[in-house]
């Protein structure tokens, strides 16, 4: 059976879920507990499982991010909530060289198993200090998963595995998700992490998409497809693991590729892909690897000026256009 749901309600159930199977499943961020999330992504949580597990913080993501190290350290499962991804700065130093670094350089015999939920993303006029998108800085660090969920189905199933590992885990929900809705199965399954989904099939283009640019390849696909344009659209899913396999398949099969992210352009999710495939499909591409990204400004806050530089559907048509020559 399958349902209607809102992106943030589908984070929310999994919360609920993954901390009644498990009571050392907690969660803790600035307003997550009272008003049930600045994204309303936490409702109704404190109630059912009150203080000591839904707990509000200071306005010190340094300060709580590493006390959730701490309690990851010795036995717990904390989720924190970090209420833009742009903080992840503020807390540079927990996240990428205490929370990522502990299970290496304790040769293994310490883990740490705690995900850190943050939005990203432009769209909702928030400016340069609160709308970017930092997947490829999270995936820059070794020693943390990085997940970019697309769906509500998706959102749901990636973070039920993201409690449940023993790794740390950055999950990237995108903002202006949140308050759409999808369909999803009654029952939803943990997802697992480094396996790509073929969203749709096609045979001239593939395009590997992250997070809320899945929806827009979707879209872009099936006008172009009323072109005769035929479009294979692949949802990465995870940036850390990488499902290289499906992308360097799904090229094989249509000679060109075409990959879009949110985050800027420059040391960008899209050049490290194209890198990362290009001697596996090398001989198999009848075009260039295009990309489409943020250029290198801050996000601005006028939409005026904010709108035109996000990727976007009429983008990525104009970009399969000119990877096909036409």
């Amino acid at each position: 059976m399958a349902r209607e749901i809102l992106y943030r309600d589908a984070i929310c159930e999994a919360l609920d879920e993954e901390m009644e199977r498990d009571k050392n499943v907690l969660l803790l961020g600035e307003d997550v507990a009272y008003i049930g999330g600045n994204f309303k992504t936490s409702v109704g949580l404190y109630d059912k499982y009150g203080d000591l597990r839904v707990k509000d913080t200071p306005i010190s993501e340094a300060g709580f991010l590493g006390m959730a190290v701490g309690m990851a350290l010795t036995g717990l499962r904390p989720v924190v909530e970090l209420m833009f991804s742009d903080f992840l700065l503020v807390a540079g130093d927990q996240a990428f060289n205490q929370m990522a670094k502990i299970r290496y350089m304790s040769g293994g015999q310490a883990t740490v198993p705690m995900v850190v939920r943050t939005p990203i993303g432009a769209g909702r006029s928030s400016a340069a200090q609160h709308s970017q998108s930092m997947q490829a800085i999270s995936a820059h660090f070794p020693g943390a998963k990085v997940v970019l969920p697309s769906t509500a189905q998706e959102a749901k199933g990636l973070l039920k595995t993201a409690i449940r590992d023993d790794n740390p885990v950055i999950f990237l929900e995108h903002k202006m998700e949140y308050s759409n809705k999808f369909t999803i199965d009654d029952d939803v399954a943990p997802i697992p992490f480094g396996k790509a989904n073929v969203a749709r099939e096609g045979g001239d283009v593939s395009i590997a998409a992250t997070s809320s640019q899945v929806m827009k390849s979707l879209k872009a696909a099936e006008k172009l497809q009323s072109e005769g344009i035929s479009c294979e659209v692949i949802d990465l899913r995870t940036l850390v693991p990488l499902d290289r396999e499906t992308i360097i398949e799904s090229v094989k099969k249509t000679g060109r590729l075409l990959i879009v992210d949110e985050a800027h352009e420059f040391c960008g999710i899209g050049a490290e892909l194209g890198m990362n495939v290009m001697k596996d499909v090398f001989y198999f591409l009848d075009a260039p690897i295009g990309r489409i990204a943020t250029p290198n400004v801050p996000l601005p806050f006028s939409p005026a000026l904010e709108f035109p530089i996000i990727p976007s559907e009429e983008k990525i048509v104009a970009e399969v256009r000119s990877l096909l020559g036409k």
